[in-house]
């Protein structure tokens, strides 16, 4: 339904300058069977005038039917860009963040994960959902004055 609706400025745009021009035919026809311009007067007046309204309309409701196409297509493409930046996003950010579940996060040896000022071990409870996390080696996290988790007591 909203489809008919969409296209109707576009049909009563052509329909309107069809009638204006069809006003203009008659108004011609009448004045031209007349020889004195003052018999033709009213015939141009009312045909002319009138039909040339009509044109204008019709060519302003065509104008404002593709202005309108123009923007849903405008609106339709910024939606599609939107999206793809939104998927590259995630994709960005999911492969520059490590990984920190399970024992996945550091593969081999010593590995525990660190937070802004403790480290634990890959499976803690305490770090699931929390994002900022960076796998380490144990020594590394030593080393740089984190303390252990007093739960999983990394190490």
């Amino acid at each position: 339904m909203k489809l008919r609706w969409g296209k109707l400025g576009g049909q009563l745009g052509i329909g309107y300058c069809l009638a204006g021009v069809a006003l203009i035919l008659l108004g011609w026809n009448g004045a031209a069977s007349y020889d004195r311009v003052e018999s033709q007067m009213p015939y141009l007046i009312s045909g002319g005038l009138a039909g040339l309204a009509l044109v204008i309309i019709g060519a302003a409701l065509l104008i404002v039917q593709a202005q309108r196409a123009n923007r849903a297509a405008l609106e339709s493409s910024v939606s599609d860009l939107r999206d793809a930046i939104d998927r590259l996003t995630e994709i960005t950010t999911s492969a520059t963040t490590p990984a920190v579940s399970g024992g996945a996060a550091v593969a081999a040896g010593e590995g525990v994960v660190a937070g802004p000022s403790s480290y634990h071990r890959p499976d803690c409870s305490l770090i699931e959902g929390q994002s900022g996390l960076m796998p380490m080696m144990l020594t590394t996290a030593q080393a740089s004055g984190l303390t252990p988790c007093r739960i999983c007591s990394p190490g």
